[in-house]
């Protein structure tokens, strides 16, 4: 299991190097930092060090469990990231594709809503308010209970 919390880019490449030896099915998904308004430059995201590793660690550990899965891997970035700019990244490794599919798709939903990041837009003028927690993204959780 790879769980990285950092401020530098990454290439998926080498994230997969040696990635899910033994597995049926390798799925990845790559988040961008992207512009729902228009009028983001960029967008800020802080953390609590420590703090935040150990809840991404939890969110993974219980994927890697319910799905049985070979391997797993987890990056997300931090620090003012541009739009367009990779976000973070998610590989799952299982014998077989739909469990790989299912546990990408619960880390993602899991990172997206429960992963204590706190994310601010840039827009030309200077930062704005801190984004808020959207409805879409809480109730893509319901899903795995």
């Amino acid at each position: 299991m790879l769980i990285r919390i950092q401020p530098e880019p990454f290439e998926m490449s080498s994230v997969l190097d040696g990635f899910g030896q033994g597995a049926g099915a390798i799925v990845t998904f790559s988040g961008l930092v992207r512009d729902d308004t228009g009028q983001m430059v960029a967008l800020e995201l802080e953390h609590y060090p420590g703090m935040t590793e150990k809840a991404v660690t939890g969110i993974a550990s219980r994927a890697a469990a319910r799905w049985n899965l070979i391997d797993l891997a987890v990056i997300h970035r931090h620090g003012r990231l541009s739009v367009g700019a990779p976000i973070m990244a998610v590989a799952t490794a299982a014998r077989h594709r739909a469990e790989a599919f299912a546990a990408a798709e619960y880390l993602m939903d899991y990172l997206k809503s429960r992963a204590p990041f706190w994310k601010r837009e840039i827009g030309p003028n200077g930062p704005g308010a801190w984004v808020a927690a959207k409805s879409d993204d809480e109730d893509a959780l319901a899903r795995w209970d």
